[in-house]
């Protein structure tokens, strides 16, 4: 049986597509976050549907038990470690702050190239070259 899709307003008059059986909305938020989320839960309350059908078996109750369940034990004082064949050194980051502003690192786009074979522009008449502004 093909599951229709159901239509969702959101906030700002936006319409979105939600499928339940295939956990799909057409916002992404579903797919991304695998949770069932505002458009999820407004369904699920329209419908009367129960939303823990939605939440995937890794987030369970059950999953959460059997994780703690077993048992955890502390790590030994520094005495109870074994000696390693190697030494750890550790370089701490320079922390001497340097003067002036950060650069910033900037990707460089279309408008950051010029045409080499566009004439040169002027700084203070960006219409005219200062060559043609001196034959003037």
């Amino acid at each position: 049986m093909v599951e229709s899709p159901i239509r969702v307003s959101g906030t700002g008059n936006n319409v979105y597509t939600l499928r339940l059986n295939n956990k799909f909305c057409s916002c992404g938020k579903w797919q991304t976050y695998t949770l069932p989320y505002s458009h999820v839960l407004a369904v699920c309350r329209e419908n009367g549907s129960r939303t823990d059908a939605y939440v995937p078996e890794i987030y369970s109750r059950q999953t959460y038990i059997k994780t703690y369940q077993a048992n955890f034990h502390p790590a030994l004082s520094e005495n109870f470690w074994r000696d390693v064949p190697f030494n750890l050194t550790f370089y701490p980051p320079n922390m001497k702050k340097e003067r002036g502003r950060k650069q910033g690192k900037r990707f460089q786009g279309e408008m950051d190239y010029r045409n080499p074979d566009s004439p040169p522009r002027c700084v203070l008449l960006l219409q005219i070259t200062c060559n043609e502004m001196v034959k003037m």
